[in-house]
């Protein structure tokens, strides 16, 4: 089994160097970085890490894109909150006569809003629950703004300097425990999703 698992990831992981080596690959890196900020289950760390990689001097340049790519998806998924809550979340509420719960929550969230915002931004945390729950609750704007940016800022220029620095002893390791950190990538991202539901 774990065989397979290795296999299976070491695919994935030659799939991600060849589209990385691509003249499309900073694009797509971009896309991807802004879609996973409102609804994209996978995080660009998969793509963000083997661009570094195969292109080191551009370490800096590629976590700028890639942190200004997810902000302004953070936007995204915040309109999508705020926009869409009116149409479907007030009668969803009001069905369960829980409109006076949800203001309570909001109070909340704005009260340590820019915090979570933060927290989600850097750790494996679903980023986009934040960013659409920011909408919902009407967080400040520029609150929200200076939380991602510093967040997801932190979060990819620190991959993106560790992987400038120790490049090549990372890359030969990453490629040889490839089926036991991806295992854990996967037991922290499925972490996140489960503490959405916790709480």
């Amino acid at each position: 089994m774990l065989k397979l698992w290795n296999k299976m990831m070491k695919d994935m992981y030659d799939w991600c160097m060849s589209l990385v080596a691509g003249k499309w690959a900073l694009p797509v890196l971009c896309a991807i970085s802004f879609i996973e900020s409102s609804f994209f289950p996978i995080p660009p760390d998969l793509f963000l890490i083997p661009l570094i990689l195969t292109c080191r001097s551009k370490a800096f340049k590629i976590a700028l894109y890639t942190t200004l790519s997810s902000v302004l998806g953070g936007f995204f998924g915040y309109a999508i909150g705020y926009y869409l809550y009116d149409i479907i979340g007030i009668p969803i509420l009001e069905f369960y006569n829980a409109v006076d719960k949800f203001e309570t929550f909001k109070n909340y969230y704005n009260n340590y809003g820019s915090w979570i915002v933060f927290g989600a931004g850097v750790t494996p945390f679903p980023y986009k629950i934040v960013t659409i729950a920011s909408g919902v609750t009407g967080l400040n704007l520029f609150v929200f703004c200076v939380a991602s940016v510093l967040s997801r800022g932190i979060r990819f220029f620190l991959i993106a300097w560790l992987l400038w620095k120790w490049g090549e002893p990372m890359k030969n390791y990453i490629e040889k425990n490839l089926g036991w950190l991806s295992i854990l990538f996967f037991v922290l991202l499925v972490g996140g999703f489960f503490l959405v539901k916790l709480f």
